[in-house]
C-alpha cells in the first residue's frame, strides 16, 4: 500500500465512520465508462463540494490490494449489477496534485520539477512490487508493462487536477509539461489498453486553446453542465430534508442559506460542506465561501472590470444577469471581460448558472453575505458600499413609515443607477426599487408580479417563517400618483391574498413623474393590521 499506488480503503473507511451521505451512485457511472471510447472523465466542482470524498471512495472500490465489500454492502451501489464485477479488481493510481506541490515546496525544490516528481513518486512505488521496471522508464510505459505482465488494468484517479494551473499560473513551461504527461497517459496507444478508466476532479475544466480542449477525448462534466452527474455535484433536496429531520433543523433555513444550484437533469443542489457544518454547529453561517480562490478575483471586482460592479449590484438585489460562458478559456489568468470573470465564479461556486436563460445569480444567503462583506471591506467598492448602507436605512425608514425618506432614497438610487435613455421607464423603476431594497433579501422572500386579488402585485416581500416583520406590498406608478398606487392595491384586493399569513401588511405606493423637471419621486405608506391583533 502506497501514497499513489494501491492506496487502499482506509481513507474511505474513516469517511464511513462519520455521518455519510450516500454518493456511491457515482460508481455506477464510472463503471459504465470502463473500456469505452471516452473512458477519461473530468468532473469538476467548486471547492469543498465533495470532490476528494468521491476520489477516496473510488480508491476503496477499485483497488485490488484491499477488500472493501463491507464498506459498500449497505450503499446504493450494492444494488447495481456492475458492483461485484468491478469491486477491488484493478490496479489503482491515485494522485493528489496539491500534495505533490506541497512536497515540492517543503523540499525547497523549484516548481519546474513538479512533473518529474509526480512521475518518479509513482514509478518508485510501482517498482517496489514490480522491480523489473527499469530506471528511466516513463510512467505510461511502466503502466503498460505492469498491465501486460499481470493481466490487470489500471484505474487512474487524479484529485485537484487543475492545481498546477491555479498555483503556477505564470509558468507556461510547467503547464505544458503537465499537459503532455496527461496526454501521454490518456491519449496514447501505450496506455489505451493499460488504463481501464480515468477519473479526474478539480475546480476548473480542462484548459482550452481557442475552442479546442488541451485534452481531447475527455468526457467533461462541470458546474455549468454536470450531465448525468448533476445529483452528485452536491447534496440533493431529499438528502438535505433527511438530514434536517434527523438533526432537528429547519429545511427552509437550510435552503435559503445553502441551496441555489440547480441543473436540467436534477432538482435543487446544496453546498454539502456548509450543510454538514450547519448541522455540526446547529447554526447557519458562511462556512465555505471565504476561500483563496476568491481572493484572486477581488482585483477584477474592485477595479469594476468591464462593468462588474453594476452587474453585482443587480445580483445583490436578487436579479439575474446575462452571461456568455462560451469564450472562457478555463484559466484563472486569462480573463478578458466580465463574462469570463462570471464564468470563473460559476466554476468556483460563487454564482449559479441557468442554462435555459443563460444568466447568473447569487445562489444563496451564504454567498450573498460573502459578496456584501467583500464590498464593505474593500476601499474601492465605494458606490456599491454606499448603496448597501442606503438600502439598510431605506428598510428602516419603510418599517417606520417615513414616507419622505423612502421617496428620497428611491429617487437617489434611480438617479445613480439608470442611464438617461432608460430613466423614464416603468421597468427601470421596478429595477430601481428592487435594487434599493436589496437588503430585504436577508429577511424576506421577494416575489415579482404576484397574483393577488384581481390582478398582480408589482413587488411583494414575504417575511421568513417565524419573523415578526410585516409583509411589504410595493406598487409602482409612473406618471400617476403614490395615492393612486395605494388605491389600486386596495381596489384590486391585493392584501386579501396575504391575510392568512397573519402578519401586518405595509402598503407602499411609489410614483415617479417624468414631467417633473426635478425628477421628484413620491411615496405613500399605509399599514393593515393582521386579523386578531
Amino acid at each position: 500500500m502506497g501514497l499513489c499506488y494501491s492506496p487502499g480503503n482506509e481513507d474511505f473507511r474513516q469517511i464511513r465512520k462519520a455521518e455519510y451521505v450516500d454518493k456511491s451512485g457515482i460508481i455506477s457511472f464510472v463503471n459504465s465508462r470502463i473500456n469505452v471510447p471516452k473512458k477519461f472523465i473530468c468532473f469538476t466542482r467548486a471547492r469543498r463540494f465533495g470532490k476528494s470524498y468521491a476520489v477516496k471512495m473510488l480508491c476503496a472500490y477499485y483497488d485490488y490490494s484491499c477488500a472493501s465489500g463491507e464498506l459498500f454492502s449497505d450503499l446504493k451501489i450494492a444494488g447495481d449489477g456492475s458492483c461485484q464485477t468491478h469491486l477491488n479488481q484493478y490496479h489503482v493510481i491515485y494522485m493528489d496534485i496539491t500534495w505533490f506541490i506541497s512536497q515540492l515546496f517543503s523540499q525547497g525544490k523549484s516548481i519546474d520539477q513538479i512533473v518529474q516528481l509526480m512521475q518518479s513518486q509513482v514509478i518508485e512505488e510501482l517498482a517496489v512490487d514490480y522491480p523489473q521496471i527499469e530506471d528511466g522508464t516513463d510512467l505510461p510505459t511502466a503502466l503498460f508493462q505492469i498491465a501486460e505482465s499481470t493481466g490487470r488494468q489500471f484505474v487512474f484517479l487524479i484529485d485537484e487536477w487543475d492545481a498546477i494551473f491555479r498555483e503556477v499560473a505564470d509558468n507556461g513551461s510547467v503547464k505544458e509539461q503537465y499537459l503532455n504527461l496527461l496526454r501521454g497517459l490518456f491519449k496514447s496507444p501505450v496506455t489505451s489498453k493499460a488504463i481501464a478508466v480515468a477519473y479526474m476532479t478539480g475546480i476548473l475544466p480542462v484548459k482550452k486553446y481557442g475552442k479546442q480542449s488541451a485534452l481531447t477525448d475527455v468526457l467533461e462534466l462541470t458546474m455549468v453542465n454536470p450531465g448525468n452527474l448533476a445529483d452528485y455535484v452536491g447534496f440533493t433536496e431529499e438528502e438535505v430534508k433527511s438530514l434536517c429531520r434527523k438533526h432537528g433543523l429547519n429545511v427552509e433555513d437550510m435552503k435559503r442559506w445553502y441551496d441555489g444550484y440547480s441543473f436540467d437533469s436534477s432538482g435543487p443542489v446544496y453546498n454539502p460542506n456548509s450543510v454538514m457544518e450547519a448541522i455540526a454547529m446547529h447554526n447557519y453561517d458562511t462556512y465555505w465561501a471565504n476561500t483563496e480562490t476568491y481572493e484572486s478575483l477581488k482585483s477584477y471586482i474592485e477595479e469594476d472590470f468591464d462593468g462588474i460592479q453594476s452587474a453585482l449590484r443587480c445580483m445583490l438585489s436578487g436579479q439575474d444577469v446575462p452571461v456568455n460562458i462560451r469564450k472562457f478559456q478555463n484559466d484563472m489568468n486569462i480573463l478578458k471581460n466580465r463574462d469570463d470573470v462570471f464564468t470563473l465564479l460559476i466554476h468556483l461556486g460563487y454564482l449559479a448558472y441557468d442554462r435555459n436563460t443563460k444568466t447568473v445569480r447569487i445562489p444563496n444567503e451564504e454567498i450573498r453575505q460573502e459578496f456584501i462583506t467583500a464590498v464593505e471591506d474593500s476601499g474601492k467598492h465605494v458606490e456599491l458600499a454606499r448603496l448597501i448602507v442606503r438600502s439598510r436605512q431605506l428598510f428602516r425608514d419603510t418599517l417606520a413609515m417615513r414616507e419622505d425618506a423612502v421617496a428620497e432614497a428611491i429617487e437617489s438610487v434611480h438617479l445613480s443607477s439608470s442611464a438617461p435613455l432608460f430613466y423614464n421607464n416603468e421597468q427601470a423603476l421596478r429595477s430601481v426599487v428592487r435594487t434599493a431594497y436589496m437588503v430585504c433579501v436577508d429577511e424576506y422572500a421577494e416575489i415579482q408580479e404576484m397574483p393577488a386579488g384581481h390582478g398582480y402585485a408589482d413587488l411583494v416581500y414575504l417575511p421568513r417563517k417565524g419573523s415578526p416583520l410585516p409583509v411589504l406590498l410595493v406598487e409602482l406608478k409612473w406618471n400617476e400618483s403614490e395615492a393612486g398606487a395605494i388605491a389600486q392595491i386596495r381596489d384590486r384586493k391585493y392584501p386579501k391574498q396575504l391575510e392568512n399569513l397573519r402578519h401586518d401588511i405595509l402598503l407602499v405606493g411609489i410614483n415617479y413623474s417624468e414631467k417633473d423637471p426635478n425628477k421628484k419621486h413620491t411615496c405613500k405608506i399605509e399599514r393593515i393590521v393582521a386579523p386578531g391583533r
